[in-house]
């Protein structure tokens, strides 16, 4: 009855931490500004399946892709089993769909060969990210907590691993020597094809020792899984639940084509309109305040770009892939989008503390996250955009704050002002007036 009672409770606090930090995440996206993604379903459903579900994009690396499926293939169908754990736990049975017979045999025995193999993908992440100390990994935004955390993460999946295994192996020998609690229950060695090795290592072992040791694996194994889910949610691995709306969502139009600010387009098209009185007063349910132009700080950003933020996975893919980057340039898109997390969840606290009010911090992710001298060295490419295994977009923060400087603060590098120059005095970018633009053919 205690053990009950212990179980219930753990399930309890780890549901209601787990939906308290869900809510709090939710709050801060829909902080950021309206967006509409609602057309062309089919598709989107279609994206995602590929892109989140068939991880179709992770395997442009192949080493690193194949890996990642397997710990997410063993993630998954692993904690299947945690339908069976939650109801012995529960009810105080023991192994409850052992009934199935033939199913659970066949069931057992693939979960233990994912078991291993995302054991062996987890130790091999560690070696690429400690000892090979691949490039994309040691780039300074991952230094403190970004690498402490994917290194926990890696060590807790080796664990859970570990004790599952071990706990299947002092239940096959506690079942098979009918042991109080595991006495009537039937399940075939062909089940255990993994911890049957570990099994072996048990030889010797006293009975009550046996039991020690698989209720301990099975506590720890249940306790690390609820853990898990408490901590996941503070973690980069959150998109283990954001990837699947993060794809739908995905910006379905072409990769090159630049969105236009609505603002700036209604008044082009006042300009180009002939009919259109420009004096007309404000469209009834239109805001008179005048709009942003850009994104100045976290709550700037669309709601879709503030979901991309907590998304990321920080690979490190779209950084490795970015040529400002790789040439030296201060530009990380990775950076980029942790900066945007790190300062939405800033004011989401903010919030929270000033009772539903947010109350000036004298900060804003331009400038006191992200310097102008890493927006201007994206050159558009949308090289990020491309690798990045989720869909996010980088670049369209980017844009979205570099068109806050130009426009509302009048910043740009002096290339692109003596361009605007032009385009203001010459219509075109170049240094000419139209009557002499073709002179050269003079030369010719």
């Amino acid at each position: 009855m205690v053990d009950k009672m212990i179980f219930g409770a753990l399930l309890l606090v780890a549901g209601f931490l787990f939906t308290k930090r869900i809510l709090f995440i939710k709050r801060n996206i829909l902080l950021g500004k309206d967006e509409d993604r609602s057309d062309r379903k089919s598709e989107r459903w279609m994206t995602m399946a590929l892109v989140a579900l068939g991880q179709s994009k992770m395997v442009a690396r192949p080493v690193a892709g194949i890996l990642h499926i397997l710990v997410y293939l063993g993630f998954i169908i692993i904690n299947i089993e945690m339908l069976e754990i939650v109801i012995d736990g529960l009810t105080g049975s023991h192994r409850a769909f052992a009934g199935l017979g033939s199913l659970y045999t066949v069931l057992i025995a693939s979960f233990e060969v994912l078991a291993l193999l995302v054991l062996v993908a987890c130790a091999i992440f560690l070696v690429r990210r400690h000892v090979i100390a691949i490039a994309r990994f040691k780039s300074p935004e991952m230094g403190g907590w970004p690498s402490l955390d994917a290194t926990i993460i890696l060590v807790a999946e080796i664990l859970l691993m570990s004790a599952f295994l071990t706990m299947n192996a002092a239940d096959a020998i506690a079942m098979a020597e009918n042991l109080d609690h595991y006495e009537g229950i039937v399940v075939s060695e062909s089940a255990f094809p993994i911890s049957s090795i570990i099994a072996g290592l048990l030889d010797g072992v006293s009975d009550s020792n046996i039991v020690l040791i698989e209720r301990f694996c099975w506590w720890f194994h249940i306790a690390g899984v609820l853990s898990f889910l408490v901590y996941v949610p503070y973690s980069k691995h959150f998109h283990i639940f954001l990837a699947f709306p993060n794809t739908y969502y995905s910006n379905l139009e072409e990769k090159g084509r630049l969105d236009n600010m609505a603002s700036v387009k209604k008044e082009v098209d006042l300009m180009m309109d002939p009919n259109v009185d420009p004096y007309t007063a404000t469209a009834e349910g239109e805001s008179e305040e005048p709009p942003r132009f850009g994104v100045k700080d976290a709550n700037d950003l669309s709601w879709k770009q503030l979901m991309e933020a907590y998304s990321c996975t920080e690979c490190g893919r779209c950084t490795s892939e970015c040529p400002a980057n790789t040439t030296g340039k201060l530009l990380s898109p990775r950076k980029i989008m942790m900066d945007s997390r790190d300062r939405i969840e800033e004011i989401g606290k903010n919030i929270d503390a000033n009772g539903g009010e947010f109350k000036p911090d004298g900060k804003s992710l331009v400038g006191s996250y992200i310097t102008e001298e890493e927006l201007w060295a994206c050159t558009s490419c949308q090289a990020c955009v491309e690798a990045c295994p989720i869909n996010i977009s980088p670049m369209g923060i980017i844009l979205d704050m570099r068109r806050s400087l130009i426009m509302e603060e009048s910043k740009s590098p002096e290339p692109i002002t003596s361009m605007f120059n032009n385009i203001e005095n010459n219509g075109a970018p170049w240094a000419f007036p139209a009557a002499t633009r073709g002179d050269w053919i003079n030369n010719v």
